[in-house]
């Protein structure tokens, strides 16, 4: 063999590990990029759900914040008018039409505030809610029993009165702490 054929035959060896060597780096640099890429969706999939996850825990707080805010105001306006109409009451004026008619209306929109706060959570808030709400109603009725009751079982129902509104000033200070830590709480989950 001449060295002219060797380098020949050397020369296409070398061509041909090279183009073999390139076709297998090829393929593993497909299927490195292709990991790779894959790797970085996975990791802007992950930071995206993280994202959307804080933003809905921030919303749902948002929510909660509102629904207790607008429990605490309806629960403010029964309370005034507990306090406005209770010394009336005592001082032997019966219920009018327009004064049992502002009961109905502040204990349905009562109802109506611990309803939506229902939606939003957590249950130990609805269920303090509930109960603000119970003691709330117990104690409008506790009134409206007094401003009917005869002079015979006067002293009894206000004592009724007194005890139920106690319970209603009660259950409003337990939400009002716990709603408080709730919203202040930066790891309360959403559900």
């Amino acid at each position: 063999m001449s060295d002219a054929t060797g380098t020949v035959i050397a020369a296409v060896i070398a061509f041909a590990a090279a183009a073999i060597g390139a076709v297998i780096a090829g393929m593993y640099a497909k299927r490195g990029a292709e990991a790779g890429g894959r790797k970085a969706v996975e990791a802007a999939l992950a930071q995206v759900h993280g994202q959307a996850a804080a933003e809905h825990w921030q919303w749902v707080r948002s929510q909660r914040h509102q629904a207790f805010a607008a429990l605490l105001a309806a629960y403010a306006v029964l309370d005034e008018a507990l306090v406005r109409l209770t010394p009336e009451i005592r001082g032997g004026s019966g219920l009018d039409e327009v004064t049992g008619r502002e009961f109905r209306e502040r204990t349905i929109e009562l109802k109506a505030k611990t309803s939506q706060l229902a939606l939003w959570g957590p249950n130990e808030a609805n269920v303090l809610a509930y109960a603000l709400t119970g003691k709330s109603m117990a104690a409008v009725g506790a009134l409206l029993q007094v401003a009917g009751a005869s002079s015979v079982g006067l002293s009894a129902s206000w004592s009724n009165f007194d005890r139920a509104r106690g319970e209603m000033t009660q259950a409003y200070a337990t939400f009002l702490q716990r709603a408080g830590e709730i919203i202040r709480d930066p790891l309360q989950p959403v559900s």
